[in-house]
């Protein structure tokens, strides 16, 4: 249970802590979703229109980097360069809060110095692979989309988005534990990702089941937003992209801890409530 649902009882335990460095990227990757098309693509569906879809509305509907207009352009740059920023901050928080029970960000300096260009580079590894994604599905729903049968065009379409989601899911979690295992035991690229590797095959089952009921979560409540105004619906994906984004943080450092058998200081209860 601690490797499935972990981040979230340490998340809403550690809310107001959390939350702030999740709050900026968050306002960035809710205006970097593309509204028009996600409702179009959503209205298809359930409108029984998905015949007409075009593959330019499918992909935009899944990628997160605008590139129809330069401003749209800079602000995806903005927002990886920002979460990058962000997310590093809250891995050195949360890894020092769990190993040591303090809240605090002393010794930020010397360690984002040296952790924020792991985290960009897997940050841009992830978004390649996100887009590479975003890419082969579009052109296989497009091709779907062309299939007369109605029935088994919907099958064939929640087909391809279960079957290329674990795809990616399981190529998430090859890398997934490298980064604290890189802030805890501060080992070479190499070996930090082959000891993160050895750690993740005992739960990887667990982690790809915990990261599917995120990602299944998040599109039933992406996809139900999308039929209301746009007035409504950047509010709910920027709630859904701040939590989306402290719950991967965090799951890392849960899990890692979890695994390596290393004692979670956080959990400990202090002086006071001992005495109680």
């Amino acid at each position: 249970m601690g490797v499935m649902f972990g981040n979230w009882k340490y998340i809403f335990k550690n809310l107001w802590y959390v939350v702030p460095f999740a709050l900026l990227p968050a306002v960035l990757l809710a205006f970097s979703v593309d509204y028009d098309a996600i409702h179009y693509v959503t209205h298809a569906f359930f409108a029984g229109e998905l015949h007409d879809i075009g593959f330019l509305y499918l992909f935009r509907a899944f990628s997160v980097v605008r590139v129809d207009h330069v401003w749209s352009a800079l602000i995806s740059i903005l927002t990886l360069a920002v979460s990058c920023v962000m997310f590093t901050l809250m891995l050195i928080f949360v890894e020092k809060h769990m190993r040591i029970g303090k809240r605090t960000l002393s010794g930020l300096k010397s360690q984002f110095a040296w952790l924020i260009l792991p985290v960009l580079c897997i940050g841009l590894f992830y978004l390649a692979l996100y887009e590479v994604f975003s890419v082969v599905v579009a052109a296989l729903l497009y091709v779907v989309c062309r299939l007369p049968s109605t029935p088994v065009l919907y099958v064939l379409f929640l087909i391809v988005l279960g079957v290329f989601t674990f795809l990616l899911l399981y190529v998430v979690s090859l890398l997934y534990l490298f980064l604290p295992c890189k802030q805890v035991t501060g080992f070479r690229t190499y070996d930090a990702f082959f000891y993160s590797y050895r750690l993740m095959t005992g739960v990887r089952g667990k982690l790809l089941l915990s990261l599917a009921l995120s990602i299944a979560g998040s599109f039933l409540i992406l996809t139900a937003s999308s039929l209301l105004p746009i007035t409504a619906f950047v509010p709910i994906v920027f709630v859904l992209c701040a939590f989306l984004f402290m719950s991967f943080g965090v799951r890392m450092e849960t899990v890692y801890f979890e695994t390596d058998k290393l004692d979670r200081e956080d959990q400990l209860k202090s002086y006071r409530e001992l005495s109680l």
